[in-house]
């Protein structure tokens, strides 16, 4: 098994976890029900970031709100899966119409040393005008990956040291005007599905 398919395995196994792990508040049900106990809470993904934008503006999480976040991670470099889900995330957005007026596409790098906003600033033109493409510093990376549950790691070339590629997770994730998760979709996911999905998400 190549060392890509490793990082993607255990990347699987990050976000069945994080999905899987949930902040529980549990309480017994009053009356006729009496012994019954109901389970809420949230998935324990997302939260703050301060991050810089293609523009070189600086951007956190708060200038978002009121607003819908699809957030997808990557980096420029990629050969395959991140172009291909932004392409399947923009068409998706055209496809909504004014029904997805109200959500921002995002695309935040995993591989900051390389990804500089001028080099983001030309790859989102490549696809839907409204994404948003963000870079930081590797700790600013580092925290908002962490937060999102996210992994990612630097694959070197061992036909040129110098050079890298990088495994990571890959997932839509679409957040609520309020920063908290609203679904996760996975990257498998064609124009169609990711449509229906966003669409039953902000039913």
């Amino acid at each position: 098994m190549s060392r890509t398919m490793i990082g993607l395995a255990v990347a699987g196994l990050i976000i069945g976890a994080a999905f899987g792990t949930l902040a529980l508040r549990t309480r017994t049900a009053e009356g006729p029900s009496q012994g019954q106990t109901q389970v809420t809470g949230k998935a324990l993904v997302g939260g703050p970031f301060s991050l810089i934008d293609q523009t070189g503006k600086h951007v956190t999480d708060k200038d978002f709100r009121g607003k819908y976040m699809l957030v997808f991670f990557g980096y420029t470099n990629c050969p395959d899966i991140c172009p291909a889900g932004l392409q399947v995330m923009s068409a998706a957005l055209e496809k909504l119409g004014d029904r997805g007026k109200d959500i921002v596409p995002i695309f935040i790098t995993v591989d900051p040393e390389r990804d500089t906003q001028e080099k983001l600033a030309a790859y989102v033109k490549n696809f839907t005008p409204r994404l948003v493409g963000l870079t930081g510093s590797p700790s600013d990376i580092a925290a908002t990956a962490k937060a999102y549950r996210v992994f990612y790691q630097k694959v070197p070339d061992q036909s040129d040291p110098k050079n890298y590629s990088v495994d990571h997770s890959s997932i839509f994730y679409l957040m609520g005007k309020d920063g908290n998760l609203v679904a996760p979709i996975p990257y498998s996911t064609d124009v169609a599905q990711l449509t229906q999905a966003i669409d039953k998400a902000l039913q």
